[in-house]
C-alpha cells in the first residue's frame, strides 16, 4: 500500500472514528469497521471477477447485468472460485449509494438490505468446501444494537455514513502487498485503544514484531509447506511469514470468537483461498484442534503470562506436549506450556519464533526446570532476542523472542542479541525502525558477535548460570563513566570562586551606590 493510498485510508477511518466514537468502546467500533472492510473487499473481488468473466459477453459491466443464465454461471464459477457469492445489487458500492441516496426521490433505508445481504453470504456457500470458513463470519456485526442508535432510523443513519467514507477507499487489489486489514487494524488500535486498556490491542502483534518473527522462520527457506499460529488472534501474523517466502498452507488456533472471525476474513481479505487455511476457534492449551500435525514453521504471540489449568488438570501431567518435561508450567503463567505445545507441533525440519516476556528467561521453579531441559537434553534453544519495552499495545512491560529448532545447524551454542535500545519513542509507543529490524536479523542470520549489542554463549556457559537466559549475563551493556581529572576539576572550582568573589565585589558597590543592603 503506498503512503498516498495508506493516508487516505486513515482519513476515512478516522472519519469514521468520529461517527462511532462515543458510542461504543473502541474496541467495539474497531470490529464494525473492519467487518464492514471486509463486506467491501468481498463485493469488490466479486465485481472483478464476475467482471473477468463477462469479458467476451455483450454486457461487459457486471452492475449491469441482468440475464438471469448469466448470474447463475457467474454464481456457479464465483463458488468455485471465491467461496462466495454476491449479486450485482448486492455490491458495497450499490448499497452505499442508496444509504446516502436523496431521500425526496428515492428511499435511503439499508439496515434490512444489509443485514440480508451478510447473511446471503454465508447461505451462498451452504453445501460447498468453504462453508466452514465462512459460518457466522459476520456474527458481530450486529445492525440492530441501540449503541449505534436509539431508533431505527439513527441506525440507519450512521451505518449510511460509515459506508459512504469506506467507499471512498481503493483497496488496491493488485497489489499484493498491501495489507488493508492490517494497516486499518493497526491505525484503529494505535488512535483509540489508549481508553480501551489491553482490550483493543490484545489480539494484535505490531507489524515490524511480526516482519522479526517472520524473517527468522524463513532463514535459509525458499519456500514453506505449512505456517502455524496456535494464538492467532486476527492473523496478521501468520500472513506475514507469507510475504517472506510462499507458503501453501496455513493453520491457526484462536480462543476469543470475534478474533477468530476476523482471521478468517483476513485470510479470504489476502486472497489465501479457502481450501489453504484452516483456521480453528478453541482454548489451545486445553483443546488443541491440529495435533495430529506438524508444521515447518511456527510464529506466536502468546498472551502474556496467561493462566491456565496446568496441574489443576490430572490429564496434562500425562500430555505429551508437557510430561517428559518433569514438571508443569505455574498454573498463574501459561508461557512455557504455549512453548511445550508448539514444540510438539513443530516437524523435524522446522524452526519457531515466540513472542514472550523477559521472566521466562530467569524466572526459577518449575520453569527453571523446563528451561534446563529444552536446552540440556534437547538442546532446542537457537537464540534469544530482547525487545525494547512498550512496543505492544495495552503493555508495557520488556519482551523477548525465543527462537526454537529441531535442526539446529550451530547446535553447540545459543545466541543472545539485546536490542532494547533500538527504537523510535513515539506518542505512546516505542516503534521498532526498519534499520532496527534489520540490524536483528542481518545478527541474527550472521551469528556474529557485536560489543554491547550481541553474544554467542557456548552451551557450558550456560549451564554455569544454571540455565538462566537473563541477557545482561551474556551481554554487557555496561556504559563505563568517563573519568575525570581531579586536578583540572579543582583547578575550575579555584577559577569559578575567584569569580564569585568579583562579581560579589561588583553587586556590593552597586548596592552602595543605590543607597540598599546588600543581599549577603
Amino acid at each position: 500500500m503506498s503512503e498516498e493510498q495508506k493516508k487516505l485510508l486513515e482519513t476515512q477511518l478516522w472519519n469514521i472514528a468520529n461517527e462511532l466514537r462515543g458510542k461504543m468502546d473502541a474496541d467495539e467500533f474497531r470490529d464494525y469497521i473492519l467487518g464492514f472492510i471486509f463486506y467491501k473487499y468481498l463485493s469488490e473481488k466479486q465485481y472483478l471477477y464476475a467482471n473477468k468473466l463477462l469479458e467476451t459477453e455483450a454486457v461487459k459491466d457486471y452492475f449491469l447485468l441482468t440475464d438471469a443464465g448469466d448470474l447463475e454461471a457467474i454464481k456457479e464459477e464465483s463458488l468455485l472460485k471465491l467461496g462466495y457469492y454476491l449479486k450485482p445489487d448486492e455490491l458495497f458500492s450499490s448499497i452505499a449509494k442508496k444509504g446516502n441516496a436523496n431521500t425526496e426521490n428515492e428511499s435511503n433505508f439499508i439496515l434490512a438490505d444489509l443485514e440480508s445481504i451478510l447473511n446471503s453470504i454465508e447461505q451462498s456457500t451452504m453445501g460447498t468446501e468453504s462453508e466452514d470458513d465462512f459460518n457466522k463470519l459476520f456474527e458481530d456485526l450486529d445492525l440492530n444494537s441501540t449503541k449505534l442508535g436509539r431508533s431505527t432510523k439513527a441506525r440507519n443513519s450512521l451505518i449510511s455514513k460509515v459506508l459512504f467514507h469506506l467507499d471512498k477507499i481503493d483497496f488496491a487489489l493488485e497489489n499484493a502487498e498491501a495489507d488493508v486489514l492490517g494497516d486499518a487494524y493497526e491505525y484503529l488500535i494505535s488512535q483509540f485503544a489508549s481508553g480501551a486498556g489491553k482490550k483493543a490491542g490484545e489480539f494484535y502483534t505490531p507489524q515490524q514484531v511480526s516482519k522479526i518473527l517472520a524473517k527468522i522462520v524463513t532463514t535459509r527457506k525458499k519456500r514453506l509447506k505449512s505456517v502455524y499460529d496456535p494464538t492467532c488472534g486476527s492473523g496478521s501474523l501468520l500472513l506475514r511469514v507469507s510475504r517472506e517466502v510462499p507458503v501453501d498452507d496455513f493453520f491457526g488456533q484462536e480462543l476469543n470468537r470475534t478474533t477468530y472471525n476476523l482471521a478468517r476474513m483476513n485470510m479470504i481479505l489476502h486472497d489465501v483461498h479457502f481450501r489453504h487455511f484452516d483456521i480453528r476457534q478453541e482454548d489451545t492449551l486445553e483443546q488443541p484442534q491440529h495435533l495430529e500435525k506438524r508444521f515447518e514453521a511456527i510464529v506466536a504471540n502468546p498472551p502474556f503470562s496467561a493462566k491456565w489449568k496446568g496441574k489443576n488438570n490430572p490429564l496434562n501431567e500425562n500430555d505429551e506436549r508437557f510430561s517428559q518435561y518433569g514438571r508443569l508450567a505455574p498454573t498463574s503463567k501459561a508461557d512455557f506450556a504455549f512453548v511445550q505445545h508448539m514444540l510438539y507441533q513443530l516437524a523435524e525440519n522446522g524452526t519457531m519464533a515466540c513472542v514472550l516476556p523477559h521472566g521466562v528467561l530467569f524466572r526459577g521453579s518449575a520453569e527453571g526446570t523446563i528451561r534446563e531441559y529444552l536446552i540440556k537434553e534437547l538442546n532446542y534453544l537457537d537464540a534469544v532476542i530482547g525487545l525494547p519495552a512498550n512496543v505492544f499495545y495495552g503493555t508495557s512491560i520488556p519482551t523477548c523472542i525465543l527462537v526454537l529448532s529441531k535442526c539446529r545447524v550451530h547446535n553447540d551454542n545459543i545466541l543472545f542479541i539485546d536490542a532494547s535500545q533500538g527504537f523510535e519513542k513515539a506518542t505512546n509507543q516505542n516503534i521498532l525502525r526498519d534499520k532496527d529490524v534489520e540490524t536483528i536479523i542481518n545478527v541474527f542470520r550472521e551469528r556474529s558477535t557485536i560489543e554491547k549489542y550481541s553474544y554467542v554463549a557456548t552451551i557450558d556457559e550456560i549451564a554455569e548460570n544454571d540455565y538462566n537466559l537473563n541477557i545482561p549475563r551474556y551481554v554487557d551493556t555496561f556504559e563505563e563513566e568517563e573519568s575525570i581529572d581531579i586536578i583540572q576539576t579543582a583547578n575550575v572550582i579555584k577559577s569559578l570562586n575567584v569569580q564569585i568573589e568579583e562579581t560579589d565585589k561588583l553587586i556590593k558597590s552597586f548596592c552602595q551606590e543605590l543607597d540598599i543592603p546588600t543581599p549577603f
